[in-house]
């Protein structure tokens, strides 16, 4: 089930973007599934679905905008590594 929200952005925005309707809509959805699932609101499967592409799409861009998809920090990873 989807649902339609409504947000309002001067035209000059838009303009200044050089984007389509479509375009900008595409991209705040995007941005704002990246950002949600930055912050660890959203997983990447659930952030994938939001932006509209396939998970591996979404991962790939993930890596282009320099956001990690592991939250594994270095001394966690060193731990698991000690262990194994």
């Amino acid at each position: 089930m989807e649902e339609t929200l409504t947000v309002h952005i001067p035209s000059e925005i838009r303009q200044m973007l050089n984007r389509t309707r479509e375009e900008l809509s595409s991209d705040l959805r995007l941005y704002s599934a990246l950002l949600l699932f930055q912050q660890g609101k959203l997983s990447s499967g659930a952030a994938a679905e939001m932006a509209g592409v396939p998970r591996v799409l979404f991962l790939d861009l993930c890596a282009e905008y320099g956001i990690p998809v592991s939250q594994i920090t270095v001394e966690d990873l060193r731990r698991e590594v000690v262990r194994g």
